[in-house]
């Protein structure tokens, strides 16, 4: 294994670690994750299996969270981290994503994470 592929997958593991996504993802689960300037999007999924998808705000404070790929959309949630237990297939879609609401106002959306 390079040394490039081996920072990845330790960066990746680090990261997932830090969502609370690594001890709920199955050990054959794939984890990644994707920042925008505001909100952070992770998912563990196994090829297009997505487990699940975790949104959080990056500076804390909570807002109206959600995700969405397909035709599947989450509630919205305020919090400002938020775990949505999937264990759906979305077969023609190559992206889980997230979005952030603040006082009825658009933060951020589509922040997104390839699967």
């Amino acid at each position: 294994m390079s040394r490039g592929k081996r920072m990845r997958k330790t960066a990746t593991v680090v990261a997932a670690f830090t969502f609370g996504l690594l001890a709920a993802a199955p050990a054959h689960a794939q984890v990644d994750g994707h920042c925008g300037k505001y909100i952070c999007v992770m998912t563990a999924h196994h090829n297009r299996f997505v487990q699940d998808i975790t949104v959080r705000t990056k500076d804390g404070l909570p807002g109206t969270l959600r995700s969405y790929w397909g035709n599947y959309h989450s509630p919205k949630v305020g919090a400002a981290s938020h775990r949505w237990a999937v264990g759906y297939e979305q077969s023609h879609s190559k992206l889980v994503c997230g979005g952030l609401e603040r006082d009825g106002r658009t933060i951020e959306d589509g922040v997104c994470v390839s699967i």
